[in-house]
């Protein structure tokens, strides 16, 4: 197996840069930039080959950017199941209702798909150290992935995150840093030291491949439905990373002529406390304004400023899709109905999706045979604190029967 990457190409200005140098964002106007492949040449590459091999993210290894296959640092991600969500498609009358559950990656989230590739890279390339600002999930993904690379990790993390997602990166041997603030307070202190610490800056698209490892997302929609695509994706959105990624996914597939020209609505869900992107696309803006009283119970989807917002905005405008918020209460009831129904313990992010899939539903944007898949990007068990066991005393007999 060998790597079609080509370049790098900023999103924004269209420079290219050497693909085996180490880059940040773009030098010159310090937007995203993208891995780009010999698609051309890719497509000598058997699609069939592809799905016979031994399950997980890296049997894609043609279209990821690591050269050599012995830096690749794994934990056995990718490939999560496709669920049919028989029971609530019953009660809403929406027969092709779909969960794809990210929350059976290694350390329980999406994040896993992005750190696996980015860590890869980075270690190909020399990095030693890394330090990135999270609300939780990406934090202990690179704290893991870290640990399995023999690397050393920084977390920033706002001081308010939930209590497991501190101890699971500390338990992966990570340095962390509580920071009096949210995510991008977070991310400031990260590049504001990252050079005299010698640190590589692992943050959301300011660096080229955690999309990449996201896009897989996209390649395996793709093979779960005969190399076609749903009509509808619904994915929480903070950084913006797997819409960004997926998007990139589906021009580079149908590029290899895997697939042809249709693509799904995207559904940016965000939650009514913090919700820059909602905001921005009915405004009719390409760039969203910073939210500056970001609150939500779902700290995954609490990020008030995302680097990628004209990516993000472009894949949903260009998709036909729309953006949607919803209320706390309204995530809360998800996570216990998607666990009552269909035995998905979702994280309050992923369980945004349902009541955004059910307003949609309501108001005639989305019709009930429509395809559509909403995305859990994590397991709920970082989150149980959200939820209190419900108990009953059992009678104590031991009196009686003595």
């Amino acid at each position: 197996m060998q790597s079609y990457l080509s370049h790098l190409q900023c999103t924004n200005c269209g420079k290219t840069v050497r693909a085996d140098e180490l880059h940040t964002t773009c030098p010159d106007c310090g937007k995203v930039l993208f891995a780009r492949y010999d698609l051309d040449a890719a497509r000598r590459v058997d699609r069939d080959e592809i799905v016979r091999r031994r399950s997980g993210l890296w049997r894609w290894f043609e279209l990821l950017p690591v050269r050599d296959p012995d830096h690749v640092v794994s934990l056995g991600e990718g490939d999560t199941p496709l669920l049919w969500a028989r029971n609530l498609g019953r009660k809403l009358d929406a027969p092709h209702l779909h969960i794809k559950e990210e929350g059976l990656n290694p350390t329980g989230s999406f994040k896993a798909r992005g750190m696996s590739v980015a860590v890869s890279r980075a270690k190909e390339l020399g990095v030693k150290a890394f330090a990135v600002p999270s609300a939780g999930n990406a934090a202990s993904a690179l704290a893991a992935y870290g640990a399995r690379g023999g690397l050393s990790v920084n977390l920033f993390m706002p001081k308010d995150v939930p209590d497991m997602m501190r101890r699971e990166g500390t338990a992966y041997g990570a340095h962390l840093y509580l920071v009096n603030g949210l995510i991008d307070d977070a991310g400031r202190v990260v590049r504001e030291n990252a050079g005299s610490r010698g640190w590589f800056d692992m943050s959301t698209l300011r660096e080229p491949y955690r999309q990449e490892g996201k896009k897989t997302m996209g390649f395996e929609l793709a093979e779960h439905f005969n190399w076609e695509l749903p009509d509808a994706v619904f994915y929480p959105t903070g950084g913006g990373t797997g819409i960004v990624g997926m998007w990139k996914a589906f021009e580079e597939l149908e590029r290899l002529g895997w697939i042809g020209p249709k693509r799904p609505k995207m559904i940016v869900v965000q939650a009514q406390g913090c919700a820059p992107i909602v905001n921005a696309f009915h405004a009719g803006q390409r760039y969203a304004e910073r939210v500056a009283d970001a609150h939500t119970v779902a700290p995954g989807i609490r990020v008030p400023a995302a680097l990628g917002d004209y990516l993000i905005l472009d894949a949903v405008r260009d998709s036909g899709g729309t953006a949607v918020a919803v209320t706390d209460d309204e995530i809360l009831s998800a996570m216990s109905e998607l666990a009552h129904e269909e035995g998905v313990f979702a994280s309050p992010e992923g369980a945004a999706t349902l009541p955004a899939y059910k307003r949609l539903l309501a108001d005639g944007f989305l019709n009930h045979e429509e395809t559509a898949v909403l995305f859990n990007c994590g397991s709920g068990f970082k989150n149980a604190e959200l939820f209190p066991a419900t108990v009953e005393a059992w009678p104590d007999t031991r009196a009686a029967s003595s």
